[in-house]
């Protein structure tokens, strides 16, 4: 299983996105995981991982718990699926994307900048990883 988390547009905080990646970093320890920025005219996360389930972060998606969430990168383990993660930009997601989504999730009715929104998810990501793995981390 691989974890890569796909975000659209620059950071403007280099200091959210250091900590996006220190959580990536740690997830490494657990399962292969990346994170890089793509341009979505240039991209197509179906063509790119046709076998892998992808999941668009979206204000209107599927709000989770830790454990839920837990549970979802176990299955895709157990599975042995990869899991695409695609944060969109200050525009959002393209609208074509999101009704081939396998999931939209949400992660707060909260609205937060992207930036923040990747570090969520990256330290969602690690937690799920340690809590499968039985580090002490989740507490």
């Amino acid at each position: 299983m691989k974890l890569i988390l796909y975000y659209i547009g620059k950071p403007r905080d280099a200091h959210a996105n250091a900590m996006a990646e220190e959580y990536m970093r740690r997830s490494s320890r657990f399962a292969k995981c990346e994170m890089r920025e793509i341009e979505p005219r240039r991209f197509d996360p179906w063509a790119k991982h046709a076998a892998a389930t992808k999941i668009l972060l979206d204000p209107a998606g599927r709000a989770l718990d830790s454990a839920a969430f837990t549970a979802l990168v176990e299955t895709a383990g157990r599975e042995a699926r990869d899991l695409v993660f695609v944060v969109g930009g200050a525009d959002g997601l393209p609208e074509a994307w999101k009704p081939r989504a396998d999931l939209t999730l949400t992660l707060s009715p909260l609205t937060m900048p992207h930036e923040l929104a990747r570090v969520v998810l990256a330290e969602q990501i690690y937690r799920a990883l340690a809590t499968l793995r039985g580090h002490p981390y989740p507490r």
